[in-house]
């Protein structure tokens, strides 16, 4: 029977692969690169894909596939509705590629940028090409290490102070909390600057930009007295690049660390 496996590359830094990523990608015989168009800067995560490969990898061991995805579209539905069709979209084109590009008992794997549980979809598109039985395949997730997990270590600080819990959210989700509950906050994929709306409480907040990678950029401070030079640095990132991958930490001061 064909396998696929969801391996966890971590945030973009091949130094991030766990000893356990790097053997498994050893047993792969396709590795599947997903394109989203001609988008500014895409370019760059399928780069860094192939040199995770180079540099762990035996040339001629292992063949690429590059397939193209359709990009979502931000319009005209809910966002519910507009990711679950985009999912469908991505099932069809991964289902071809199962089908197509793998030999019976072979092993392909899709790179997950970080980690394959955490904010990504692959692991319930495969869920669902199975559920649909349009081709069958046995299915293992490499975990890698998070963002969330880089951000920490690089601004010195605990994720979670004493009797402290963890909320995990999305910029989309963060604009329904009031300051109050804001408390120990990790915020992944905000486009939106919605940090913003908190810039008149006590907040402290950790951001970190491109994190593990050569174009890192770390800011940390009071939010009320940095949040138009955080915007300001988003902004230049996002121009200069195409695009920006950012992780942070909002948090109420205090606590035992």
């Amino acid at each position: 029977m064909k396998k696929i496996y969801l391996i966890g590359i971590g945030p973009g830094n091949p130094d991030y692969l766990t000893i356990q990523a790097i053997e498994t990608m050893k047993e792969v015989d396709v590795f599947f690169i997903l394109e989203k168009g001609e988008r500014k800067g895409f370019e760059e995560f399928i780069k860094i894909r192939k040199e995770i490969l180079e540099k762990y990898l035996d040339s001629g061991t292992y063949r690429v596939v590059n397939a193209k995805i359709p990009e979502r579209k931000k319009k005209g539905k809910s966002y519910r509705e507009g990711v679950k069709t985009w999912r469908q979209q991505k099932a069809e084109v991964i289902t071809e590629l199962i089908k197509d590009k793998m030999k019976e008992n072979e092993i392909g794997a899709f790179l997950i940028w970080g980690d394959p549980c955490l904010y990504d979809g692959h692991l319930e598109i495969l869920q669902h090409i199975l559920r649909e039985g349009s081709v069958d395949f046995e299915y293992k997730l490499i975990p890698g290490i998070s963002s969330i997990q880089v951000l920490a270590a690089r601004h010195k600080i605990p994720l979670n102070r004493i009797g402290e819990s963890i909320v995990i959210t999305t910029g989309r989700r963060l604009k329904k909390y009031t300051p109050a509950e804001i408390v120990n906050t990790v915020v992944l994929l905000d486009s939106y600057s919605t940090f913003r709306h908190f810039r008149d409480s006590d907040i402290d907040i950790y951001w970190g930009g491109y994190l593990g990678s050569r174009d890192e950029i770390l800011f940390s401070g009071k939010l009320r007295r940095v949040v138009e030079d955080l915007k300001k640095i988003r902004s230049e990132a996002r121009e200069r690049k195409g695009w920006l991958m950012d992780t942070y930490i909002l948090r109420q001061p205090g606590g035992d660390e």
